[in-house]
C-alpha cells in the first residue's frame, strides 16, 4: 500500500510539473505575440497558460484522491 501512495504522489509531482511547463510555454507565447503585436500568438498564449493552470490544479486536486480508492 506504501508503493501506491508513493506513485500516487509522483503522478502528482509529474502532472503539476507538466502544468507549469505548458503554463510557462504560454507566458512566452504571450509575451512573444504582445512584443510582435501577434494576435494569433497573443491568443494561443492565453489558452496555453489557462489550460496549463488547469491541469496543475488537476494535479493538485483530483490526483491524491486516487490515494483513497484502494
Amino acid at each position: 500500500m506504501e508503493f501506491f501512495a508513493s506513485a500516487v504522489d509522483t503522478l502528482k509531482v509529474l502532472v503539476m510539473a507538466i502544468g507549469c511547463g505548458l503554463g510557462a510555454w504560454g507566458i512566452v507565447n504571450l509575451l512573444e505575440g504582445y512584443g510582435a503585436d501577434n494576435p494569433a500568438s497573443k491568443s494561443q498564449g492565453m489558452k496555453q497558460l489557462m489550460a496549463g493552470g488547469g491541469i496543475v490544479l488537476l494535479g493538485m486536486n483530483l490526483i491524491p484522491l486516487l490515494a483513497n480508492l484502494f
